[in-house]
């Protein structure tokens, strides 16, 4: 597997990393949309900072460059294409924080390819790397249409929009036509313990679908009730394009109801059950913290705002068909927080700590799963030896030695 530096899981506080006015890129994500059979537009979302604060896409222009390569997999030298990106006011734009680059390239006669962009500041040997698996020939909805919001001219990249945000669906080449949705009103359960090596007993493998209706392309809508959509241009189709329909504060989790649910990767079942019982559920979790930290109220508030920050790093960074905080990658970066390293091929990617609980080199590994939502969706390789690991980390977080 190719070592790739890439910003998928980030560093949390950002703003740590800069001095004052100091320019830095702390993060790009990406997505593409298939524009014809000889066509590929490249989104790539961009966390560029100037000091503390989101650079403006003027300043952007001026001061970083970008090219890309397209290898034929991960690990070759075989190129497929190459060239570089002239940045201007029609390429790059902003969606609230984050800078975002569209760009075209050449689709080559490949099934897939992976695109490797390089992001550098002007007179610097600063650069920051993306890597982006493409399926040229795919023809499934999330290849061919994009999400857009009145906040942006591009589409969205997360998997996520806020109830009753109006967005249009449609295609790079604005055809019309018509789109058929399916509902799922299921809420999904938290990601397993990464030691619980036993096949998941009595869990349906398929959803029942609540309701289906159609919408029409290019045409603005609202979905007013949470959960899970997903769109197909064809219902023969088994891949479709999945949206996941989150309250008004998501990312961020607000309702005692909602802050109890993380707190499974850190708690007994009892302590749950207990919680759960109370009818101020506000109160409880208050005391549930307070009694962790004996007492020590500051503690138990840094605490506190630790862990729920990481849930909602998790959220932003991993959301698909689920809360981003119940995936598999969501429930190691709350525990453990980012990776020190990321190796990525086609199918799979190794998280390494490079020390947690005085062991070194603490490798996780994710395949990625077929799943008819999402193209990103991974399941963590779990084993019985992570134990003497990640208890030691669970209770860092029990007794407030985690900041």
């Amino acid at each position: 597997m190719k070592k790739i530096p890439e910003a998928e899981v980030r560093m949390s506080n950002p703003e740590t990393i800069s001095a004052p006015e100091e320019l830095s890129l702390v993060a790009i994500q990406s997505k593409y949309l298939i524009k014809d059979t000889t066509q590929t537009r490249v989104f790539l979302y961009v966390d560029a900072l100037k000091g503390k604060s989101s650079i403006s896409v003027s300043d952007f222009v001026r001061l970083y460059n970008l090219n890309y390569v397209i290898y034929s997999d991960y690990g070759t030298r075989e190129r497929l294409g190459y060239g570089n990106v002239k940045l201007d006011s029609s390429n790059v734009t902003k969606l609230g924080d984050k800078i975002v680059i569209g760009f075209d390239i050449k689709s080559p006669n490949k099934e897939t390819g992976v695109l490797l962009s390089e992001i550098s500041q002007t007179g610097t040997l600063k650069k920051v790397l993306n890597d982006l698996t493409i399926r040229f020939k795919k023809q499934s909805a999330s290849e061919l249409y994009g999400i857009y919001t009145d906040a942006s001219a591009e589409p969205l990249q997360k998997h996520y929009i806020n109830v009753a945000t109006p967005f249009t669906v449609k295609r790079l080449t604005q055809e019309p036509g018509k789109l058929h949705v399916f509902y799922y009103g299921h809420s999904f359960e938290p990601a397993g313990s990464p030691m619980n090596t036993a096949p998941k007993s009595g869990v349906s493998k398929s959803l029942t679908i609540d309701s289906t209706f159609t919408i029409n392309t290019n045409e603005k809508i609202q979905f007013t009730k949470e959960g899970l959509y997903n769109i197909f241009a064809d219902t023969t189709q088994s891949e479709g394009l999945g949206l996941l329909v989150v309250n008004e504060r998501f990312p961020k989790l607000t309702k005692p109801e909602l802050l109890l649910e993380p707190l499974v990767y850190m708690s007994t079942n009892t302590e749950i059950s207990e919680i759960k019982k109370t009818e101020e559920f506000k109160k409880s979790l208050d005391k549930y913290w307070l009694t962790l930290m004996n007492g020590n109220a500051p503690l138990a508030q840094q605490s506190i705002r630790s862990f729920y920050n990481r849930v909602e790093e998790a959220n932003q960074l991993f959301t698909s068909y689920k809360e981003g905080w119940k995936t598999d990658k969501g429930m190691i970066f709350i525990v453990l927080g980012p990776p020190d390293k990321v190796q990525r091929s086609k199918d799979r990617e190794v998280w390494t700590y490079d020390q947690r609980a005085n062991a070194q080199n603490v490798n996780f590994t994710f395949n990625r799963r077929t799943n008819q939502f999402v193209d990103d969706h991974y399941e963590l390789v779990r084993y019985a030896e992570y134990q003497p690991i990640w208890y030691p980390i669970v209770e860092a977080w029990r007794n407030g030695t985690i900041r």
